[in-house]
């Protein structure tokens, strides 16, 4: 079964190198800066990650990630998707500079999904960099040293007289130079270095790493329009489909009606898709398809079709009765999570307390690309091209679906037109899949805008309940937090009503704050919806209940919110969660606590550095006001400082905002600034208009006519990133995720600063104009 991409699309083959070689290479051969593999540890010279529980772990073989043809063109294999992050420029970028070679001379290809070959593909949590570039450092590493001894056999000289670099390999004796590809094929066939005898680089000697130098990868054929995303892929002979889902998680058709669907001009066949059983992990919803010519006439079709539903066990749900059930929950004693000293005797006894209930509704991911796969089953084979975040899981459980083995499935991965999560869900993959299989055509499977909204894996929905007992000197002495939401787990686990160790260590259980008297407890809470992975996932209900409770204790006290802040968070200290009283499998974001503690130096250290850079304790105008939140999340700590305007109509304006980061050693800090402009802008969405609600089961907004995001006014009109310097020795966190959760609590700090209104319930929408 041959498959090619329409010669009207560009398809993902590397420039200047012939498939042929590239198969056989990779078969064969073997911004401001203010700041497990399978080697062993002198090779790694680095920190323990969890990266080896991941499915596939990591992998370091040069062989497996690097070819070089005989012009000297490199290509390097990224084995994490591109969407947004810049991570498929930035891993490749590690190796080439590991392996001395000239950037302009290296090609990127992305590997298909294959958690066996290339290791864990999982590209979400923030993870890639800090499992990812130690491994990538010895695969560049190695095969530097292999290129330097394919040299030193050349010229019959020992190793220690040559030394690779700028993509060739100099005889320090003679001065003779011999370029990367005339010695590839002898450094191929080499063995790779004992792994003792890795030589990594010196850091001082980095060429790409930590410069910020290196564009992303795609950039140019993104911004002209050359680069393929999941819509632009085609196979010959491909059919289109959109999918009727149930309105309703949970529901089936009882009956439908195709005689109008059918008269629609080109459309071709409608077939019922079988829904799956809850919970229904990353698998179809069901509904009825229809198989056109082109998606317009199967999206008219669509509209011509007669079905009733069954809803099912959530025909009833409904936000506003949910949210007073979630209240009062929030308003009872919990499950205990985490019960440090005695905080019910300490707010008994407290001289003042200070309590407020916060909430933050579901929230669609509203990605610029909708989901959208081509699939085609034929001749005991599948083949799917789509943006998937999991490629490698997803082609297991392809293989699962259909009764395939899993070498009869290839995945490949697209550019993904966005993610913040709905594309770790690869259920779109395997309606295209079923489709192809019925109907035995390749079939395309366009998600509308619509179809994205009302069908998706919604973030969950919160309510955050903090009580604060103060003593007769003003310090903070009790703090219980009660914690209510849906669990994401509810989605592979029918009978999950409790957040799970994932969510409550999410800026919840592992609360940094120097408070003896603290107890989190978290409520039962049954999902109505599907729940799925968002972009900085649990952290962004706790911070925002916990950030703003922090204005709300200074506003009460008369005192400062950065003073405040700094206070909570105490001396400087290494603090073991797993430790904390009551905590039990405490999750880390999947890594050590030896290698990822939490430090409240490196906490005080953003909030300072952020509040410095925004001139806080300055004068400003009756109606503006700064706010400032910290949050430590997927292993990095970030401050955001927010200056703001509120004019006396309630118009909202952000002239400012400065954020702090100290993600550990970083590769790419140009990447890093992008995510924390991308994290202002998405932040002021969610914080301002965004909202998914239901009735009778069904979601209310369809389209950004009701689903609101940001407009250019909205936004932030200046955003500073401020990266806190790192050597080799800090580990990697995270970058991508990080800096969303501490974005909406600073906004409505300032907000309160500038108006004396205290936002507790988001969206903002129009709270500043009652």
């Amino acid at each position: 079964m041959t498959h090619i991409f329409d010669p009207g699309i560009p398809s993902a083959s590397v420039t200047n190198v012939s498939r042929r070689f590239i198969l056989k290479g990779f078969v064969t051969a073997g911004t401001l800066v203010v700041g497990t593999s399978f080697l062993p540890s002198r090779a790694r010279a680095g920190w323990a990650t969890g990266a080896g529980d991941m499915p596939g772990g990591t992998k370091n073989s040069p062989t497996l990630f690097i070819a070089i043809d005989p012009s000297g063109i490199v290509t390097i294999m990224a084995n994490r998707v591109e969407m947004g992050t810049g991570i498929k420029t930035s891993l490749p970028m590690v190796v080439a500079d590991e392996m001395e070679a000239d950037w302009s001379r290296v090609r990127i290809q992305q590997a298909t999904g294959d958690n066996d070959k290339w290791g864990n593909e999982d590209t979400d949590g923030s993870r890639s960099v800090r499992h990812w570039v130690q491994p990538m450092r010895q695969c560049g590493a190695a095969m530097r040293m292999m290129l330097e001894q394919a040299a030193a056999q050349r010229w019959g000289i020992d190793v220690s007289s040559v030394r690779a670099k700028e993509h060739k390999v100099v005889n320090l004796t003679t001065g003779e130079i011999a370029d990367y590809g005339q010695l590839a094929k002898v450094a191929t066939a080499l063995p790779v270095p004992a792994v003792d005898a890795i030589r990594l680089k010196d850091p001082r000697d980095f060429r790409y790493i930590g410069t910020g130098l290196v564009p992303a990868y795609d950039l140019y054929d993104i911004t002209v329009g050359k680069a393929t995303y999941g819509i632009d892929a085609r196979l010959p002979g491909m059919k289109h489909a959109v999918i009727a889902r149930p309105p309703v998680v949970g529901g089936k058709v009882v009956s439908f009606d195709a005689t109008e669907a059918l008269k629609v001009p080109g459309v071709e066949k409608v077939i019922e898709l079988q829904g799956s059983p809850w919970p229904l992990k990353f698998r179809p919803l069901g509904g009825v398809a229809v198989i056109a010519r082109n998606t317009g006439s199967a999206i008219k079709g669509r509209e011509a079709l007669k079905i009733q539903w069954d809803d099912g066990p959530n025909a009833s749900y409904d936000s506003e009765t949910f949210r007073k059930q979630m209240e009062d929950s929030a308003a009872k004693p919990g499950l205990v999570v985490r019960d440090d000293g005695d905080a019910e005797g300490a707010l008994k006894s407290a001289a003042k307390i200070i309590s407020a209930t916060y909430y933050i509704p579901h929230l669609a991911h509203a990605s610029m690309e909708p989901p959208v796969a081509v699939a085609h089953v034929a001749d005991g084979q599948c083949v799917v091209y789509a943006p998937l975040q999991y490629p490698g899981d997803a082609r297991d459980d392809l293989a699962e679906v259909l009764s395939f083995p899993k070498p009869n499935v290839t995945v490949h991965p697209t550019l993904l037109g966005g993610a913040f999560g709905r594309k770790c869900n690869w259920d779109f993959a395997i309606e295209a899949a079923l489709l192809s299989k019925a109907t035995g055509s390749p079939i395309k499977v366009t998600w509308t805008r619509e179809d994205d909204i009302q069908h998706d894996s919604y973030h969950t929905v919160s309510v955050e309940r903090i009580d604060a007992g103060v003593d007769s000197n003003g310090k903070v002495t009790a703090w219980r937090h009660r914690s209510v939401a849906p669990s994401l787990m509810s989605t592979f686990k029918g009978d999950q009503v409790h957040e799970s160790n994932i969510e409550l260590g999410m800026g919840f259980i592992d609360n940094p704050f120097a408070i003896p008297n603290l107890r989190c407890e978290n409520p039962a809470c049954e999902a109505h919806v599907r729940i799925g992975w968002f972009r900085s996932v649990s952290n962004i209900p706790h911070g925002f209940a916990v950030q703003s409770m922090v204005g709300e204790i200074a506003a009460a006290l008369g005192r400062d919110q950065r003073d405040m802040l700094l206070e909570l968070i105490g001396p400087d200290r290494v603090m073991d969660p797993s430790k904390f009283r009551g905590v039990t499998d405490l999750w880390n974001y999947g890594d050590p606590v030896s290698t990822y503690p939490i430090e409240a130096g490196r906490l005080r250290r953003v909030v300072e550095i952020a509040t410095e850079k925004i001139g806080w304790g300055k004068p400003l105008p009756k109606g503006q006001g700064l706010g400032i939140a910290m949050h430590r999340s997927f292993l990095s700590n970030i401050a955001t400082a927010v200056h703001v305007v509120v004019d006396d109509k309630g118009n909202l304006t952000i002239p400012r905002v400065d954020t702090a980061v100290d993600c550990g050693f970083y590769i790419n800090p140009e990447r890093i600034r992008s995510q924390v402009e991308g994290a202002a802008v998405m932040g002021t969405a969610l914080a301002r208009n965004s909202e998914i609600t239901f009735k009778a089961g069904r979601a209310q907004q369809a389209n950004f006519d009701s689903y609101l995001l940001a407009r250019v006014n909205e936004v932030p009109l200046n955003v500073n990133v401020h990266i806190v310097p790192a050597d080799w020795n800090v580990p990697s966190g995270g970058a991508g995720e990080p800096p969303l959760a501490p974005f909406a609590p600073a906004l409505c700090n300032a907000i309160y600063a500038a108006t004396g209104k205290r936002i507790r319930s988001l969206p903002i929408a129009g709270q500043l104009r009652t």
